[in-house]
């Protein structure tokens, strides 16, 4: 890439609407131009020459469905990109404004997606667990081991042969919230889709928070050994 390309990336990324619509659409779903509007707090027609900048500079993709125009990160690496740039900055806590803000953030701090994986607490607690157990290697990044591949194909019936080879297997992505990693990548996805295709989580609300099921407690103590309640998952 050219220094000119790489400028004119960091100047799309350098508005705060524009960097809004990106850490929203990092709960990997497809937003209408008017939602991101609303949640930035922006006109529509405003919205849209922001998207078209960012889908210009190729961090964002569209999609058309009958009549509603859809845009979402255009792929997972897009989405480190991002990960990685908020989580350099010292978080900053929300500003509580009564018990229902409070009750959210404090969802969003015990489990949420971070586009196709797990983050949060529940996050953290699914790498180190699966690390102590020798799933993970931890040395120098994360990798997944032979060990942790038999595992997630025999306990979560996962299909690690149909993984590609344009995207880590396994990435450490450092958690905004714990500052500490969680698991992304390809082996992040699959767990975090077998997680909730078995109903061991599921969603709260229309946002990014996740939390346990009562069954999900019971799966993660009997597969890797995680106390829920002493971690602080539930």
């Amino acid at each position: 890439m050219g220094a000119d390309r790489l400028a004119e990336l960091a100047r799309a990324l350098g508005d705060p609407t524009r960097a809004a619509f990106c850490l929203a659409l990092l709960d990997g779903r497809a937003w209408t131009a008017g939602e991101l509007a609303r949640h930035a707090g922006v006109a529509a027609s405003t919205a849209t020459e922001h998207l078209h900048r960012l889908t210009a500079v190729g961090v964002l993709t569209e999609r058309r469905q009958g009549r509603h125009r859809y845009v979402e990160l255009a792929d997972a690496r897009v989405a480190a990109f991002i990960e990685d740039m908020a989580a350099l900055l010292q978080p900053v806590p929300a500003p509580v404004t009564g018990l229902k803000s409070a009750a959210a953030s404090n969802a969003l701090a015990r489990g949420r997606t971070c586009y196709d994986h797990l983050a949060g607490r529940l996050g953290v607690a699914l790498a180190d667990a699966m690390a102590a157990h020798g799933h993970l290697e931890t040395d120098s990044g994360f990798a997944l081991s032979d060990k942790g591949r038999r595992w997630m194909e025999a306990s979560l019936g996962v299909d690690t042969t149909a993984w590609g080879r344009r995207r880590p297997v396994a990435r450490a992505c450092l958690d905004w919230t714990e500052r500490r990693t969680h698991l992304a990548g390809q082996a992040g996805e699959s767990l975090c889709r077998a997680l909730f295709d078995r109903g061991w989580t599921r969603g709260v609300g229309s946002g990014r928070a996740v939390r346990l099921t009562e069954s999900g407690c019971d799966a993660l103590q009997a597969l890797l050994g995680i106390d829920a309640a002493e971690q602080g998952l539930v």
